[in-house]
């Protein structure tokens, strides 16, 4: 099983081109045979952090928090699929803090979440509802830190990025991957949808934000624009003709 992995979030101070300490600390741990990347994200300033998409592989999430001096304060969902939010019932039981997110047109697969272990084989994933939806242009806070969140549909109907601008950071979900773009196949999904988000949403974020995906290696805004077969300006130039 891949082993958690640190990133680090870089941060300048306004008008001062010396880098800062980062208000954010990540940790990616990707978890069941999906090798999702479920993410630590916490305030560097109160290490008081969220693990965003816990897919599963509980032990695993709360041994990395408790390795970085983290307590997890709430968990966030981009979307309500099952490599993403498939152990997220496990971790309130564990630990007793709130779901947030994503969007409510996503209800339907987070209570279906026990049917879709049953199709690939995995025992044990429960239904799960949050404490708070998520809307576009809102904000969830971690620790003193805030993320802007962004309704990016198309991959499901509900899925959300989190964004933090002073960091040029973000966490996509499976909006958009190094050199790929998320599945459209499934039930809510719709590939005209997803690239409309991903150019009206991601693309103004700007080149230089980095990104966490769902699955996979990070990337930029930048490289995606410049290079990704389905998404890029290239790409989108050519169907345009």
């Amino acid at each position: 099983m891949t082993a958690p992995t640190s990133i680090i979030i870089s941060a300048t101070a306004a008008g001062d081109p010396l880098p800062m300490t980062s208000p954010l600390g990540c940790v990616v741990v990707p978890v069941t045979p999906f090798a999702q990347n479920a993410s630590i994200l916490w305030c560097t300033e109160t290490m008081r952090g969220a693990v965003i998409d816990p897919g599963g592989d509980i032990d695993r999430l709360l041994d990395a928090a408790k390795a970085n001096g983290v307590t997890i304060e709430k968990i966030l969902l981009t979307h309500g699929h099952l490599d993403h939010a498939g152990g997220a019932a496990d971790l309130v039981d564990a630990i007793g803090v709130p779901i947030e997110g994503p969007q409510p047109e996503d209800a339907f697969l987070l209570d279906s979440l026990a049917e879709q272990g049953a199709r690939f084989g995995l025992a044990g994933c429960r239904p799960c509802r949050p404490n708070r939806w998520l809307k576009d242009g809102e904000q969830v806070t971690i620790g003193t830190q805030s993320l802007d969140v962004l309704h990016c549909p198309g991959h499901t109907p509900g899925h959300v990025v989190f964004s933090h601008p002073a960091t040029r950071f973000a966490i996509v979900g499976d909006t958009l991957f190094r050199g790929s773009i998320g599945r459209t196949d499934l039930p809510g999904g719709d590939t005209a949808t997803l690239l409309r988000a991903i150019v009206a949403k991601l693309w103004p974020l700007g080149d230089d934000v980095a990104f966490i995906p769902g699955h996979g290696p990070g990337s930029t805004i930048g490289e995606e624009r410049r290079g990704n077969p389905f998404v890029g300006d290239e790409a989108l130039k050519r169907a345009a003709r």
